[in-house]
């Protein structure tokens, strides 16, 4: 039976939504909101780095007062790395010649020309802001955006964890991963909120919001799980179960380009747990970070180029549910062809988000007026109970007067792959 039309039409243009370099129009459409570029813990006062977000190189560094900065890749003398030179208060002197640069991408010294032309030079300078654990910067053009909070990870009883990790394929195919409820079944069916017929396609639901998505999946008692799509990359959702006390975990998705081919998904997690429950979780989060010493990325590539088997795998050694979601995303290509694709029922939460992005991203080419997003305190997860943990999700607790404490969870051979993901590679 042949497609519809209208979804072949579809996935014809998503294909504007892949390349995110500068100049394209995802990527043009992308910087003109805040993105999460790197973990505010791997990047020490005095330490500079380059970094590469959507195909572009830039120099990330923290100053000696702790706050960081966001400036171009290269001096504009000859060309240099900036992050091979020295940090001088919030200043950044080139390694090569001495040319130094403030904070707002002015040149401010130039030794062997005795500062002969400093004010006819300057380099490109970016807002950038510290949140939950994550360093956000504005790549676009002009002024930025109101920076969108989330208080519902700020003030509660508990902790918010950071666990992200890099996957080697398209952004766009971890982001339509998200809305597919139907996969979890299959991919993750070892996991314990897992049972028969769940993501049944008649079953979901998908509505645009004031700030994306939302998604949901109606079991037969009635109890739903309701996810939350935010334009244009993140996600505000109930993530899969990976601890017995905790059940359901809150968590806050962003998928960002690195390059057309590799992206970040920076992840917090927000757990509310007090006394005793917290001092559990926390030692066996901590342990857990030493146990795994396989990268889940290599071993994915081992899996779909037939050298292992995931009947195999060392369930201790490595993430799982990452190297799930590695072997079918990585599957599909670096970049998955959409022409040949047959979508169904059970696909209603991809259709709607491309069809969210098709809208918005041939406005934004055009110049026509953009839907302004935004998030309020309705717009939360939801999730049935699971056996002798009932849900504790969407929000619960919020506005206590405890604020947070922000905890890595990463494992340490997962930060190692992201941090050589992320600090750009000398072209």
């Amino acid at each position: 039976m042949a497609q519809p039309a209208s979804i072949v039409r579809l996935a014809h243009r998503s294909e504007d939504c892949l390349r995110t370099g500068p100049g394209t129009p995802a990527g043009r459409y992308l910087r003109q909101f805040w993105q999460p570029v790197y973990h505010s813990v791997d990047l020490a006062p005095g330490r500079a780095v380059t970094i590469r977000i959507m195909s572009e190189d830039f120099t990330l560094y923290r100053g000696q007062s702790g706050a960081p900065h966001l400036v171009s890749a290269r001096c504009p003398h000859r060309g240099t790395r900036l992050s091979s030179g020295w940090i001088e208060g919030e200043e950044l002197r080139c390694f090569y010649h001495g040319w130094k640069f403030a904070a707002d991408g002015s040149c401010i010294e130039q030794p062997a020309e005795e500062n002969a032309f400093c004010q006819k030079v300057s380099i490109a300078a970016y807002p950038v802001r510290e949140y939950l654990g994550l360093i956000f910067a504005f790549l676009g053009d002009g002024a930025p955006p109101e920076f969108q909070t989330h208080p519902e990870f700020e003030q509660f009883d508990g902790m918010v964890e950071i666990d992200s990790y890099s996957r080697d394929c398209n952004y766009f195919q971890n982001l339509e991963n998200a809305l597919d409820m139907s996969h979890i079944g299959f991919v993750h069916g070892d996991n314990a909120a897992i049972f028969k017929g769940i993501g049944l396609g008649r079953a979901l639901d998908a509505e645009e919001s004031m700030w994306g998505v939302t998604y949901g999946f109606t079991r037969p008692d009635g109890q739903r799980r309701v996810q939350q799509f935010g334009m244009p990359n993140i996600f505000y959702l109930t993530a899969l179960p990976t601890d017995p006390e905790i059940g359901w975990q809150e968590s806050m998705f962003w998928w960002v380009p690195i390059d057309d081919v590799r992206h970040m998904q920076f992840s917090i997690h927000r757990v509310p747990a007090q006394g005793d429950v917290a001092a559990r979780l926390h030692a066996r989060r901590q342990a857990r970070r030493d146990e795994i010493e396989i990268p889940h990325q290599q071993l994915a590539l081992d899996v779909l180029e037939g050298r292992a088997s995931m009947r195999d795998i060392d369930k201790k050694k490595v993430d799982l549910v990452r190297l799930q979601d590695d072997v079918a995303q990585v599957g599909q290509g670096l970049i998955t062809q959409r022409e040949g694709e047959r979508l169904g029922r059970a696909d209603i939460g991809v259709i709607a988000i491309r069809r969210l992005w098709e809208r918005e991203l041939a406005a934004f080419v055009e110049g026509r007026p953009l839907k302004t997003w935004k998030r309020d305190a309705s717009i939360v997860p939801r999730a049935w109970g699971l056996a002798g943990n009932p849900a504790r999700i969407g929000g619960e607790g919020t506005g206590a007067g405890k604020v947070a404490e922000v905890i890595d969870v990463r494992p340490h051979v997962e930060i190692a792959v992201q941090l050589k993901a992320l600090h750009a590679p000398l072209d």
